[in-house]
């Protein structure tokens, strides 16, 4: 028998049509249903220390694909209501207002929103309101992956591994094709909620590089699985070229899920054996994701506490002027200077760069990888509360499967090796465009006449590096053995 009351849809970061378990369940029920966001900034699991806000580029980003997921509802007769306030608040009273039988929404393993959800749950109890939460964020849910002692694994390559050994997740869920129409309720104007900058306006880049959206998730993951993935173990290295999914925004906004990502990888490995490692790679870096979002489940404060405690006593300096040069991409190493300056204009950085950077600030530098972590929190689109945290962790060596605190990137060789023409350099720091390849990485190497010719005065153009390699990689050991001796 069909339901005459409606059925709410509560969009969180799943801002897609398809393989959507609560849409799916929604529509299924014959139901009318209205699709809700709500920016929940008020309720109190949502308060720091337990949680904190969305930073700059996120916030552009989010509005940008609620426009599209707005469009694609409307494209199959439903719209998108547009709410704000404390979850359980706003919830209860949409349902009183559409005389809702039933609201559903995709879990998020994370403290503040299972928090959050459990609020709304007793909220909607009062109200004999029925509560229907699904997974949808994941291949695999935290609390069936655990060791014999009941936490989770530590360990990537194991952890992968298991993942692996389970097997196919359930297959993804089409996208509907029709809604059935709901009663008009009112919806807040989306630029009501100043998600994007204005004064100034700094996302003139973010517009030049990035197209949200669910259409726009698909379109990246069928180019690559056809045209980019091959070569991709080695490629995904190269900051100068064309060679990673750029999949990790949309990823981080629900526009396209992790299981529609396996199965379209399986399927293309499937077809084209001969690419069955680069894929496999390729798998292993959402793998990754998913890694760092179980690190999350079980440590909430993983953006705060160090995963080891051993670091708790590190030496960590305040350098504001070291601090200023970095985030502006004025260190003097083209390499970090590029890094920087391609995430302040475009939202996102190169995965090895990211490294390279990191390793930079946290050992060349030695400031606290919570302050690294922090400014990539405002400045990525695709900044995520479990993989930023954690691979600021894993660089700085205090945290889960960490790589080893003595090893400090050299900057010059990685851009020797990972851009050897300079190419990633040269788009990001004009400056030194016309350097010679075999200074583009060391200009401070270069003879006056070849920096002459190629226009750049050190000091002045381009500065020169902040500090030398070798001085901070063994102030950086030395500090390190200073704790471990602690």
């Amino acid at each position: 028998m069909t339901d005459t009351h409606p059925h709410i849809v509560w969009f969180r970061d799943d801002l897609r049509l398809s393989d959507h378990p609560a849409l799916h369940a929604a529509v299924s029920s014959g139901a009318p249903v209205v699709c809700l966001y709500l920016l929940d900034e008020q309720s109190a699991a949502w308060q720091p220390p337990q949680a904190r806000p969305m930073g700059g580029a996120t916030r552009w980003w989010l509005a940008q694909s609620l426009r599209a997921l707005e469009t694609s509802l409307a494209a199959i007769g439903g719209t998108l209501v547009l709410r704000r306030g404390a979850a359980a608040d706003v919830i209860t009273a949409l349902a009183r207002e559409v005389d809702a039988g039933h609201v559903h929404w995709n879990e998020i393993a994370q403290a503040p929103h299972l928090a959050i959800a459990d609020e709304v749950v007793a909220a909607l109890a009062d109200l004999n309101v029925g509560a229907h939460s699904y997974n949808g964020d994941l291949l695999v849910q935290p609390s069936a992956l655990r060791t014999k002692e009941g936490r989770g694994l530590r360990v990537f390559t194991p952890f992968w591994k298991r993942i692996l050994a389970m097997g196919d997740p359930a297959k993804p869920l089409p996208a509907p094709k029709r809604l059935k129409p709901a009663p008009k309720v009112a919806s807040d104007k989306l630029s009501d909620w100043k998600l994007e900058p204005s004064r100034p306006d700094w996302a003139g880049g973010l517009r030049e590089r990035w197209i949200p959206g669910e259409a726009a998730a698909q379109k990246h993951l069928k180019h690559f699985l056809k045209a980019g993935v091959a070569g991709y173990s080695d490629e995904r290295d190269r900051p100068d070229r064309e060679g990673t999914s750029q999949l990790s925004p949309h990823l981080r906004f629900g526009e396209i899920s992790p299981r529609q990502i396996w199965f379209a990888a399986r399927f293309a490995a499937a077809e084209h054996p001969d690419l069955g490692s680069d894929i496999g790679k390729f798998l292993s870096e959402i793998g990754w994701r998913e890694f760092c979002r179980h690190l999350l489940f079980d440590l909430p404060d993983l953006a705060e506490r160090n995963l080891q405690p051993s670091f708790d006593a590190f030496p960590w300096k305040t350098d504001r002027t070291a601090l200023r040069a970095w985030q502006r991409g004025q260190t003097g190493y083209p390499l970090i200077d590029a890094g920087m300056r391609e995430l302040w204009h475009t939202g996102v950085m190169h995965n090895r760069v990211r490294m390279v950077v990191a390793s930079f600030l946290v050992k060349h530098l030695l400031i606290d990888w919570r302050v690294g972590e922090k400014w990539f929190w405002d400045t990525l689109v695709d900044a995520d509360a479990g993989s930023n945290p954690a691979n600021w962790q894993w660089v700085a060596g205090c945290g889960a499967d960490a790589a080893p605190y003595f090893r400090v990137f050299n900057p010059i060789l990685q851009g020797e090796k990972f851009d050897p023409d300079g190419v990633y350099v040269r788009r990001w720091v004009p400056e030194l465009k016309a350097m010679p390849s075999k200074f583009i990485h060391q200009p401070w190497n270069a003879s006056p006449l070849e920096l002459g010719v190629a226009g750049v005065t050190l000091g002045k153009s381009y500065p020169m590096p902040i500090i030398e390699h070798k001085v901070g990689r063994e102030r950086a050991l030395k500090a390190y053995a200073s704790t471990r001796n602690s």
